[in-house]
């Protein structure tokens, strides 16, 4: 494993679009018998304001990460019922001839509205809001959860890591923990949050993230001794490779390193002890061997207190897998899909909100602002409710409040600098800003509330 260099996701040379198989089954049976229903009755047609949002943030976590935007909307756009799909619902039963019809010519043709991806988000924050009819919005809640609540997951998590680094790399090489495609997910993800590279190579093919990885031990254990594979290994890939000197005994591992790649090489990498004071031995060892300007870096189970652990410790970059891409003990972020306005039998929009207990919602579609204080720093997530007219004039007259919401799909047409490498270079940089923007605790990793609390303005009455 090496060092990445200092390439940022998404600044490579645009790949064209990687044709990809249609995403409409990738959702739950009830959203089509739903859908079947309502057309039956005549309210498929009825204009709907859906709303994705958690009702509360992980235990112990202060702010979360909107990820996973951008690849919502590449499937958005591959969400297209062809003659397979319709085959298979046709020969299973699932809808009536009606409904099937009516999936044949299935396009979203409403509009989308959402926090930019990598915007820090809290309880309540409406990160996506879908307007258009019942049946077209309706049945884009479960591939919009699945994609929003795993990548957010693994970008809030990574967030946390690359805090708790500071201003040392943290490179994700969790490819071999999570499903094959969950797996390119998560990498994507975790660039979110500013992590510096990945081991998994379409994610940096489909995403420009710079890739990184050398050698395990099984290369090591192949050759007859340490020296014939560090040999091997300079000889294929130069000095500046990274080698893994943990093996056998590291010590000694650090000597024929340096051995094999001269005072040049580039980095060691450590992945079994104690860390701490491994890189404190081994960074004395290469200086007494003129090794001063080769980097440590750290692998092993790590995650954000690991991390935090080894701030005083000589080490150059970290090496996650497992509790990246796992969501660090918080695998999903709990957001859910609700509709929170219809159109009434007046052909008014109207709120409409669940009452049940422990789950009351908040009808109407909401507009959201960050409330700054003189420092810059977030006071206040504002929800605010409201006609259209009301919502624009309120926001823009508070010159301390930074409206969340940007367009994302207008009439069914996709923004494309939101999706590819291009939309997750934005994210990254939203992502940097928007974590700045926090107040100074919310960094910290011990358990708390969230870091601002979110208040919910009713305008007009």
């Amino acid at each position: 494993m090496s060092t990445p260099e200092a390439t940022a996701p998404g600044s490579a040379p645009a790949l064209s679009r990687i044709p990809r198989p249609s995403t409409a089954l990738l959702t739950d049976k009830y959203e089509l018998t739903m859908l079947e229903a309502a057309l039956g009755n005549g309210t498929a047609n009825r204009r709907c304001v859906f709303e994705v949002f958690t009702r509360r943030l992980p235990a112990g976590r202060r702010y979360g990460v909107l990820a996973g935007t951008g690849r919502l909307l590449e499937s958005l756009e591959d969400f297209r019922f062809g003659p397979a799909e319709l085959d298979w619902l046709a020969a299973e039963g699932v809808v009536d001839d009606t409904t099937l019809d009516f999936l044949a010519g299935y396009r979203f043709t409403g509009s989308i509205t959402g926090y930019a991806e990598g915007e820090a988000f809290f309880p309540q924050s409406p990160v996506l809001v879908v307007e258009g009819t019942f049946a077209e919005a309706v049945l884009l809640e479960t591939l919009a959860l699945s994609i929003l609540n795993h990548d957010s997951a693994v970008a809030s998590a990574a967030s946390r890591m690359t805090s708790a680094a500071v201003n040392r790399p943290c490179l994700e090489m969790g490819s071999r923990r999570a499903h094959e495609q969950a797996a390119v997910a998560a990498a994507r993800a975790a660039a979110v949050a500013g992590f510096a590279g990945t081991s998994n190579l379409e994610a940096g093919r489909r995403y420009g993230i710079p890739t990184i990885g050398t050698a395990a031990h099984a290369f090591t254990l192949l050759h007859d001794d340490e020296e014939a594979a560090f040999a091997a290994q300079v000889a294929a890939a130069g000095p500046g490779t990274t080698l893994l000197v943990d093996t056998y005994d590291v010590r000694a591992g650090v000597e024929r390193a340096v051995a094999a790649a001269g005072t040049g090489l580039g980095a060691v990498r450590l992945d079994s002890g104690d860390l701490g004071v491994l890189a404190q031995e081994v960074r004395a060892q290469l200086d007494d061997l003129g090794a001063r300007g080769t980097r440590i870096v750290v692998t092993s189970d790590l995650d954000e207190y690991a991390i935090a652990a080894l701030a005083a410790a000589p080490v150059d970059s970290y090496g996650v897998g497992t509790s990246v891409v796992t969501g660090s003990g918080a695998p999903t972020c709990g957001m859910v899909y609700k509709l929170v306005a219809r159109e009434g039998r007046s052909g008014e929009m109207e709120p409409v909100a669940k009452t049940s207990r422990a789950k009351a919602g908040t009808g109407g579609r909401k507009a959201a602002a960050r409330r700054l204080g003189p420092d810059g720093r977030a006071v206040e997530e504002v929800l605010v409710t409201g006609t259209d007219a009301e919502v624009c004039a309120w926001v823009s007259q508070e010159d301390s409040l930074r409206a969340l919401q940007a367009p994302l799909v207008v009439d069914g047409v996709v923004d494309p600098a939101w999706t590819g490498k291009e939309g997750l270079l934005r994210a990254t940089e939203r992502h940097r800003a928007s974590r700045d923007e926090l107040p100074r605790g919310a960094r910290r990793l011990s358990a708390d509330e969230a870091a601002v609390p979110t208040v919910t303005l009713h305008l007009g009455g």
